[in-house]
């Protein structure tokens, strides 16, 4: 959600999500002075920064007086800390709800320097437990606002101190189909989702890559994907912008096997046209996710595989990969991970590989005996 911004000749006033106004000022030392608090009426914050004028006029300001007048609120800084990032649309959504639900009821009024280790250890254990991943998404944002109010000078240290909160185990382990699953999964889908079911599972696109592709980005004599764009939807809206991250950003080989099926898909499901959609819509445009689960869900049923979550399919594109030997770099490419442990979420063990292992180690005694 945007905030109303107004500027001013001196200070700058703005309204909050909750309806509150925050005022800032910049000193004569070129420092940057946030309110104490925020104020109820907009009237209140301009009237604050009145008062604040006056004492830079009356030459009774100091660096000294004022810094130990303003205690800066967690509310006010972390929306700026918000206003102030470079993030991904459906990113920064989910950083202000994690803040409207989680972090603001408890921190919102009180000073960021107010914060200590056994606030935070209080209001961590008072987080649910049974959503580890939610809870560590909770932790890691107050970490990071709260590291920036110490390069801010606003506190010496950072409170959190919890050690492992800000990651979680996943909760429940994911089973990649098999090709025997996959198949039967691909045969039971429509015809015109058969294509997009395959290079999610063999080339381990996003669903918002897939659906995000164009004829443009299809290279069937190089047998290429070329990864440019992807769609999100925040609160409803359609945005279309980069891949998740720089790495995102990136080239896929279409494996030889599937490129008639791509082929024949362009033919029969997808307009002309450089710009025209690979995967689009029945009714045109970009295909949503509730379309594609009304035909996901019956084919996931018949493959025998009602667990299966159609991103499953892009660990299961891992598992294929590793099986042929790929290292990690090369799976962080084909993926479009930018770190090793993003990459390394999506390893499994195939079935049956370990075995494949055991008697590889075996035939090297043979070999050389």
């Amino acid at each position: 959600m945007r905030v109303a911004r107004r500027r001013r000749g001196f200070g700058s006033v703005r309204r909050l999500p909750s309806g509150r106004f925050q005022a800032h000022y910049t000193g004569p030392d070129g420092l940057r002075y946030p309110a104490a608090t925020t104020f109820q009426a907009k009237i209140d914050a301009e009237a604050w920064l009145a008062a604040r004028r006056n004492e830079i006029t009356d030459g009774e300001w100091t660096p000294g007086r004022s810094r130990k007048k303003v205690a800066v609120a967690f509310g006010p800084y972390a929306a700026t800390w918000l206003d102030r990032r470079d993030l991904k649309p459906r990113t920064r959504s989910h950083y202000q709800r994690l803040l409207e639900a989680h972090l603001l009821p408890t921190f919102g009024d009180m000073a960021v320097k107010a914060i200590t280790p056994e606030t935070v250890t209080s209001w961590h254990a008072s987080l649910n437990r049974r959503t580890p991943t939610l809870r560590a998404h909770c932790y890691a944002l107050l970490k990071a606002i709260l590291a920036t109010a110490v390069a801010d000078d606003v506190i010496g240290a950072n409170p959190c101190r919890i050690r492992g909160a800000s990651s979680s185990r996943r909760a429940k382990q994911i089973r990649p189909a098999s090709l025997a699953e996959l198949e039967t999964l691909v045969e039971a889908m429509p015809d015109r989702y058969k294509a997009m079911t395959l290079l999610a599972a063999w080339c381990g696109l996003r669903f918002g890559e897939l659906v995000a592709l164009r004829r443009r980005d299809v290279d069937l004599s190089a047998g290429v994907l070329h990864v440019r764009q992807a769609v999100v939807r925040v609160d409803g809206e359609v945005i279309v912008g980069t891949p998740k991250s720089e790495a995102g950003s990136r080239d896929v080989a279409i494996p030889p096997h599937l490129l008639e099926v791509v082929r024949q898909h362009l033919s029969e499901h997808a307009d002309a046209g450089r710009d025209a959609l690979v995967f689009p819509a029945r009714s045109g445009g970009y295909l949503a996710p509730g379309s594609l689960y009304q035909v996901f869900y019956p084919a996931r049923e018949a493959a025998g595989r009602p667990d299966l979550r159609w991103h499953d399919l892009r660990h299961t594109g891992a598992v294929l990969a590793a099986a042929t030997g790929a290292t990690l770099a090369e799976l962080m490419s084909r993926l479009g991970h930018s770190t090793p442990a993003a990459a390394l979420r999506y390893q499994h063990t195939a079935a049956g590989r370990d075995q494949a292992i055991a008697r590889a180690l075996s035939e090297l005694v043979e070999a050389d005996s």
